[in-house]
């Protein structure tokens, strides 16, 4: 029981790390509650469980390949780029009362789902970190247990997901019309320096 707890644990901290998935959270979170938080979580988790896949059948070799590394750099800097100019032209349009009306609840999963998706710092988790514990846990426990504790990876990705949501719902119940946009603003300008970081490591690859 004790290792399976710090399995969660490991999942909570590898998700709390400021990267683009909090911050879409918080973004979507301040803007339309905590529903949309938690859905940009739960699809950057369905990403999650692709790679986790992936590295499960051997396949992890795939996504190393030069060509694969460049197209996820550049729509990884695409999506977040794009949803960070998005998130900066609601700030500057205000955030009215019914914002939740406005945009659908897949919306928020979809984009969770791209963003960790096309983000190859999860490839350099799932393959190194996952990678290892599957090895370590096939070795010393057997295959019957990686599902168990791949489970309590994602629970601790799910209990952290639970609490930026609930961060970012808090801004949204409470913030003033002066607060939510300078929050949505700040998300919306993290977003696109992510994806210029994306960006710049995809003309590497292809130009240096």
């Amino acid at each position: 029981m004790s290792m399976f707890i710090s399995y969660i644990l490991l999942g909570l901290s590898l998700s709390a790390p400021i990267g683009p998935i909090n911050a879409a959270q918080l973004d979507k979170g301040a803007r339309y509650g905590f529903l949309h938080a938690w859905l940009v979580g739960v699809g950057a988790m369905a990403a999650d469980a692709v790679y986790m896949l992936v590295v499960y059948l051997g396949l992890a070799h795939l996504l190393t390949t030069p060509f694969m590394k460049t197209f996820l750099w550049s729509f990884g800097c695409f999506v977040l780029v794009y949803t960070g100019i998005e998130s900066l032209l609601h700030s500057r349009g205000g955030l009215a009362a019914n914002a939740a009306k406005d945009e659908a609840l897949s919306k928020s999963l979809i984009s969770g789902f791209l963003m960790a998706l096309s983000n190859p710092l999860n490839i350099l988790f799932w393959l190194g970190i996952y990678g290892s514990i599957l090895a370590q846990t096939v070795e010393s426990y057997g295959v019957g247990k990686v599902w168990i504790y791949s489970l309590g990876i994602f629970i601790g990705i799910l209990l952290w997901d639970l609490i930026m949501a609930g961060i970012a719902s808090t801004l949204y119940k409470v913030g003033s019309r002066k607060i939510l946009p300078w929050v949505s603003g700040l998300a919306g300008i993290s977003l696109i320096g992510f994806g210029f970081y994306f960006g710049y490591q995809a003309f590497k690859a292809l130009f240096l």
